[in-house]
């Protein structure tokens, strides 16, 4: 069996006692050095915690299709940026399995599944929700900014299948956004909810493509209930 790659990554780490764990995923071309970067400039204060680690991954490079096959540090491939065709699930599954070495790396660390939260951008916010929906079911929750799963994605069928509960699920979306339309946003989430998945769905008015203060200060608020301090956990 081939060795699963290892990524690259930076993280925040907890000012004090790590007893639980986020991992950012993020979009289509940029790195997790550039989206902790893009986080630091939109936050006031930072998004750190006193108990909680973030952790940035970068995609490595490989050949993207809606760029004519040209090299991009994405997760995986698209055959189009549209929610009416199929997905590449070769490309989503062995993300998912290289993906599943940090949670193994942060099990290894004493935080248990329960107290991890994974989410993302754009198209890290798709592959944040292959992985909670379809291979990690049992993490504390999973959001998803400016994102969307094609309608026929697997993601909405496996878990209803096998009759599994799903982690609560945080989306937020820009009204202007002309990349990935607000809708695709809005029937993931429908979907998500018909699936069986706790969906709490925002709408940022005038918002395009990007990370904003307003969404960044609710996604902080909603990370702190699903992973509080130890002492308060349940």
């Amino acid at each position: 069996m081939a060795a699963v790659r290892k990524l690259q990554r930076c993280a925040v780490s907890p000012t004090g006692q790590h007893s639980a764990s986020v991992i950012f995923l993020h979009g289509s071309g940029d790195t997790g050095r550039g989206l902790r970067a893009w986080v630091r400039d939109v936050m006031v204060p930072d998004l750190a915690f006193s108990h909680i680690r973030v952790i940035y991954p970068t995609a490595p490079a490989r050949p993207y299709t809606p760029m004519r096959g040209a090299l991009s540090t994405v997760w995986f491939d698209r055959h189009k940026i549209s929610r009416d065709c199929p997905e590449h699930l070769e490309s989503i599954d062995a993300m998912c399995s290289t993906l599943g070495s940090i949670i193994q790396d942060e099990l290894n660390a004493g935080v248990p599944k329960h107290r991890m939260i994974i989410g993302g951008f754009s198209m890290g916010g798709a592959m944040a929700l292959h992985l909670a929906c379809r291979y990690h079911p049992d993490i504390a929750g999973v959001f998803a900014l400016s994102s969307f799963l094609n309608k026929d994605s697997v993601a909405f069928q496996e878990r209803v299948r096998a009759g599994n509960s799903l982690p609560d699920l945080f989306q937020c979306h820009g009204t202007s956004d002309d990349l990935v339309l607000h809708q695709w946003g809005e029937d993931t989430a429908a979907l998500l909810r018909k699936a069986g998945m706790g969906a709490t769905f925002h709408s940022l008015p005038g918002l395009h493509h990007q990370l904003s203060q307003p969404e960044m200060e609710l996604l902080r608020t909603w990370i702190l209930t699903k992973l509080p301090p130890a002492a308060t956990a349940s």
